[in-house]
């Protein structure tokens, strides 16, 4: 015959769900890692995605890691400043949310300055398997590399924004004269 069934505590026949540990197993077998593997973080798509990210890409040097990171970063921090800041409603959005991503930008590299000079502990970088940072990330100079490029990327990226906002009007005649 088949499997019993179980009954709810109203009486009425249940299906059982399949426990967890059928997809959720420690990371390589061995519990003690202290990394899950789980069907979002072990499959294919997301280790492809992840291992194509600046921060786990190998063969590019820590001062290239720092201008791809920051020049998206200074992109994307450009328009919640100038769209949502305090002087959205003023003559000059552009130029505030310009000077207020740039600022960010330029604290976001004086923590990234303080953490390279936090005597970075190799056994610390192990610990985001099965994604191991390379090895230019796990020096003080990686790092220091790694901020300084932050900083000059993050800035671009803030320009490069400002820039395509600023001349929005000439862009959109030429993409509207092509038609």
């Amino acid at each position: 015959m088949g499997k019993p069934l179980c009954l709810s505590k109203f009486g009425e026949p249940r299906i059982d769900m399949p426990t967890s540990s059928k997809f959720i197993k420690p990371y390589a077998g061995d519990p003690q890692i202290g990394n899950l593997e789980t069907p979002l973080n072990s499959s294919a798509l997301s280790q492809a995605f992840l291992s194509n990210l600046p921060a786990y890409r190998q063969g590019i040097s820590a001062q290239r890691r720092g201008l791809e990171v920051g020049m998206a970063h200074g992109y994307l921090l450009y328009g919640p400043f100038a769209l949502l800041g305090p002087l959205r409603d003023s003559n000059v959005p552009a130029i505030a949310g310009l000077i207020g991503a740039v600022g960010l930008v330029l604290i976001l590299t004086i923590c990234l300055s303080l953490y390279s000079g936090a005597n970075i502990s190799p056994e610390v970088s192990r610990n985001t398997l099965p994604y191991t940072p390379p090895e230019g990330l796990s020096t003080d100079e990686g790092w220091s590399e790694f901020a300084g490029s932050f900083l000059v990327g993050g800035i671009g990226g803030a320009a490069f924004a400002y820039l395509l906002t600023a001349n929005l009007p000439l862009l959109s005649s030429l993409v509207a004269g092509a038609q």
